[in-house]
């Protein structure tokens, strides 16, 4: 299978891309977090703060302060235990327990971990893992690191002027064990989602940041000791108490760095981690991708911004203006709830839509290394949504057009039912949702400018996006459950998006639920 046909089938047809035969063997299954062997451990204050509501850059940043940011960002933050309900069909019915953080993932599986490059008071310069099972820092490289990262980065930031650089991994065994080749594009959204937490995590405790999808990748994981075969670094977000310089002045900004030259300059090292696993099968399509995904020159990063979408004439609806929200993300985090067969039907109102459309994309707005600076650059995910009971909006499929806060309409009427169809397991009743959103993105996911990295490009935004609505939801007392198990060309038909070379990348209902009988404990103090 060749690795168009294969991203091709991974969004269209799942079956083709996944081997055949395949069945998970749960007994056998991996940790959902990394845990090294025998290297210098720093713990992590667990007295974190009980409220986010500030932007203020801190006026002392030290350990503790870092550890906080981390635990909101990634930490365990709940345990909880539910059961299935009565008439569930399960024929061994017993308690699920999960250990739970305040990003979701795919079958709670958590296939990212966190890295990060720190210079604060209290801790020595170096490179770190940061231990979610204990909460601390596992130090795997000590010393200066600036120069080889500005080089990895092609000179492209002030690494200098930055307190810490966090390095977002994947390891593929964790969760293509459950899902096989399908966790390829899990993969690419749960990172987006941790990024999506991490940069609304930064804000609140005054952190300036941004997102590099574009860095020498074997000259990183060199640096962080990872095997290219098992895991690999996703993105790297520089922190700093003010907004960094992007693009240096200088010679050595258009100068061409190799990354197997780079790597030379520092020692290999290959700490030893417990792989819970006995048996780790091959994923050799998922290999293959990342391999063909590699920059090994700065020569080849490049800048694209997004594509104009062209002005259509169906009928519109200006949505109302809203004072900005302004929410405590501690309790929109506690909140944040996925409902399956929990949601209830309620009428949403239009300030209700439009303060979550509006808030979700504006915060979207992010630095990065695919647009122009100082330019407009129109988004390369956008949403779509199929609305039902919304005060003052007729049912229908819309478009949203966030730089004019108003919705296009695409085709009017009820769809809920036509979307249930598509739904590969009946996990949610669609009949009881109001708000069905879509994100959406370009249909060759800009191959010809960013080539195959482009796909997981792609779906760390569509990530990012994602939970930015599921935070607002929450802070509209809402509910969103995000769902890839449905059929992308049916609302793609649904919504048009062959005229403008779209297609779904994942489907997100969100509304008022009921809430599910659980035991829950909170596991911070």
């Amino acid at each position: 299978m060749s690795l168009e046909e294969f991203l091709h089938n991974l969004h269209f047809n799942i079956d083709k891309a996944n081997q055949s035969n395949w069945k998970a063997d749960f007994e056998d299954a991996p940790l959902a977090y990394k845990l090294y062997r025998g290297l210098p451990v720093v713990p992590l204050s667990t007295e974190v703060p009980l409220t986010l509501t500030g932007g203020e850059p801190p006026v002392r940043l030290d350990l503790n302060r870092v550890g906080h940011f981390l635990w909101y960002v990634f930490g365990f933050t709940q345990l909880s235990q539910s059961v299935f309900p009565m008439d569930s069909t399960e024929q061994n019915s017993f308690p699920l327990q999960s250990y739970r953080r305040f990003a979701p993932s795919g079958g709670a599986l958590y296939p990212n971990e966190l890295y990060v490059y720190l210079k604060v008071e209290g801790l020595p310069d170096g490179v770190y893992h940061y231990d979610v099972a204990h909460h601390s820092l596992v130090c795997l490289r000590e010393g200066n690191f600036d120069s080889y990262l500005a080089r990895a980065l092609g000179n492209r930031c002030d690494i200098s002027s930055c307190f810490g650089i966090v390095f977002v991994s994947t390891m593929f065994w964790k969760n293509f064990f459950k899902y096989n080749n399908f966790a390829y594009r899990l993969q690419g959204l749960d990172a987006g989602v941790l990024i999506g937490q991490l940069m609304e995590v930064a804000k609140r405790f005054g952190f300036a940041s941004g997102v590099y999808f574009q860095f020498l990748d074997t000259a990183i994981n060199h640096l962080l000791g990872l095997s290219e075969l098992e895991e690999s670094v996703y993105s790297v977000i520089p922190l700093s108490l003010e907004a960094t310089i992007w693009s240096t002045n200088g010679k050595d900004l258009y100068k061409n760095v190799i990354s197997e030259e780079l790597k030379q300059e520092l020692p290999a090292i290959q700490p030893e981690h417990f792989e819970r696993s006995r048996s780790v099968k091959d994923y050799p399509m998922i290999t293959a991708m990342n391999e063909a995904s590699k920059l090994d020159s700065t020569s080849s990063f490049r800048m694209i911004g997004g594509r104009a979408t062209p002005e259509r004439v169906e009928r519109t609806v200006a949505l109302p203006h809203i004072e900005p929200l302004y929410y405590d993300l501690a309790e929109a985090c506690e909140n944040r709830f996925s409902p399956d067969m929990d949601f209830i039907l309620g009428k949403v109102s239009q300030q209700q839509l439009a303060t979550l459309l509006l808030k979700a994309t504006s915060s979207f707005s992010y630095r990065n290394d695919l647009d122009e600076a100082y330019s407009s650059n129109d988004p390369r995910v956008t949403i779509y949504s199929c609305l039902y009971n919304v005060e003052g909006i007729s049912n229908g499929a819309y478009e949203y057009d966030s730089a004019k806060h108003m919705l296009r309409e695409i085709c009017p009427g009820d769809h809920r039912l036509h979307l249930q169809t598509g739904m590969s397991l009946d996990n949610v009743n669609l009949l009881q949702v109001p708000l069905c959103l879509h994100v959406a993105g370009d249909k060759e996911f800009y191959k010809t400018e960013l080539g195959y990295r482009g796909y997981r490009i792609q779906q760390m935004e569509a990530g990012m996006l994602v939970q930015r609505l599921l935070l607002t939801a929450s802070a509209l007392g809402m509910g969103g459950h995000p769902l890839l198990g449905f059929e992308a060309n049916l609302s793609d038909e649904l919504y048009n998006m062959d005229q403008e070379g779209k297609t779904s990348l994942i489907q997100i209902p969100i509304g008022p639920y009921r809430p599910r009988p659980s035991l829950r404990g909170s596991l911070h103090s």
